[in-house]
């Protein structure tokens, strides 16, 4: 697994890379994730199920993604790829300086190719161009592909003009059900007895929104959903977590329409805390502008909560209809919608069942599944052969025009400094590491965040 974005930080990536590796490991497989240092956090270090993390000492960026070099990072991504004795290299999101770099490299090695796009990203800005043609160099020798949704999809294969569709393959993403469940009569009765009226009331409904508050979190969005709904329903109270740009202009609402009593500001969550702030309420609020997979609708209906949210990108195809309610991205709309979800969990007789809803999620979700899915890919990418340097230039080259012989002579640079590296430290002479991963039964057990605590480090 390569990606920029790893443990400590946690995301929605992070934690796709986290939980299908544990679940990997456990069904017998090898697997080591290759990430970028964070701040002290370097050299080799072993997280729960003997899991492998290699901390190498490139230079981050903005958004905590490594500075892009090109041909900088091949000696030390090499070694480790060869030391470790990698058959797969399983790169992971678009903006991954070290994931686009690690397919370049994997092919180069002869070792097979496979991708994960997590995003949805557009055509028209200057970014989004640059982005989707450098994703088209490097995905050009890929064995295969996987997304998150039908969108992520559709949307992949229009941006790197994907030929090969049928390497394309959809795996959802999944969640812990064991850790994401309903609020126990103890959890409700002890909240209750110790938390203030604002903050938990089993005579109000609360609508809880966790997320980062940035522009593409629809923050904008919720600034004109809160007043409306705060006069509108008297007995409905807002809990807020998460952090970002925009928090200030939540802040700036709450205070100008005087509604400090009814909104409640939690700052960042980390993500083993987050089922203690969603069981907390009844409703939960997405307004996101846009999303391939929102991992965290799925959480809140596996917790028991109604699920609010925006009619965008891969949203529709994460729960049923009966499950969430979806609206356009515009105040009105989401209003509505949201006022149908309080009358809803108001009456007793309407009300979804936490419990029911949260077998439902459990059925239909989980990390073992996606592991299971994802061995088949990889099976399926080991019986494909590898290309040598002449296909792959024809890869390449096949971008068209002017970019697919530029994209050509940089390759041919590329491979000018891989035959230098390896004259510096031939194969034979890297000693292949011992394997200490250890077999363990398929299950599904916490393999989340809050699971991931350091066994050894290795300077």
């Amino acid at each position: 697994m390569v990606c920029d974005f790893f443990y400590p930080k946690l995301g929605g990536v992070e934690n796709h890379i986290l939980s299908l590796s544990h679940h990997l490991i456990r069904l017998g497989h090898k697997v080591i994730v290759i990430t970028h240092a964070y701040g002290n956090r370097k050299g080799v270090r072993y997280l729960s199920d003997s899991l492998k993390v290699y901390n190498c000492p490139f230079i981050p960026m903005t958004d905590r993604d490594s500075l892009p070099t090109f041909m900088a990072t091949l000696p030390l991504m090499r070694s480790i790829l060869l030391r470790e004795n990698i058959e797969i290299v399983h790169a992971h999101q678009a903006t991954s300086t070290m994931a686009n770099e690690s397919i370049v490299y994997g092919s180069a090695l002869g070792l097979k190719t496979v991708y994960t796009d997590h995003s949805l990203f557009g055509f028209a800005d200057l970014g989004s161009v640059v982005l989707n043609r450098v994703l088209q160099a490097t995905t050009s020798t890929l064995d295969a592909a996987v997304c998150v949704s039908h969108t992520c999809r559709d949307n992949f294969i229009l941006r790197a003009r994907v030929r090969q569709t049928s390497k394309v393959v959809v795996i959802p993403n999944a969640i812990d059900p064991f850790h994401f469940t309903p609020a126990t009569a103890n959890e409700r009765d002890y909240a209750a007895s110790t938390l203030t009226n604002n903050s938990y009331n089993t005579q109000r409904i609360k609508i809880v929104v966790v997320s980062r508050l940035v522009y593409r979190k629809g923050v904008d969005i919720l600034v004109g959903v809160i007043p409306i709904i705060c006069r509108a329903c008297p007995h409905v109270d807002f809990i807020i977590g998460g952090d970002g740009a925009k928090l200030l202009l939540l802040q700036e609402m709450v205070e100008r329409d005087r509604l400090e009593g009814r909104v409640e500001f939690l700052g960042a969550v980390p993500h083993a805390q987050v089922r203690n702030v969603l069981i907390r309420g009844h409703v939960f609020l997405n307004c996101s502008l846009t999303e391939s997979f929102c991992i965290a609708i799925l959480e809140a209906a596996s917790c028991g909560l109604a699920v609010v949210s925006t009619n965008v990108g891969g949203v529709p195809e994460v729960l049923p209809g009966d499950l969430i309610l979806l609206a356009n991205p515009n105040v009105g709309d989401m209003v509505v919608r949201l006022q149908q979800a309080i009358e809803s969990q108001s009456n007793p007789k309407t009300a979804l069942d936490p419990y029911k809803t949260h077998e439902r999620i459990k059925e239909m979700y989980s990390w073992s599944r996606v592991a299971l899915e994802t061995v088949r890919v990889y099976d399926r990418v080991m019986e494909q052969k590898s290309l040598d340097l002449w296909e792959r230039l024809q890869c390449y080259n096949a971008m068209g025009g002017l970019t697919g012989v530029v994209v050509c002579c940089l390759v041919l640079m590329f491979q000018v400094w891989f035959y230098v590296v390896e004259w510096w430290l031939p194969a034979r002479s890297i000693e292949v590491v011992p394997d200490l991963t250890q077999s363990l039964p398929s299950k599904d057990s916490h393999a989340t965040s809050s699971s991931a605590t350091k066994i050894e480090h290795i300077e």
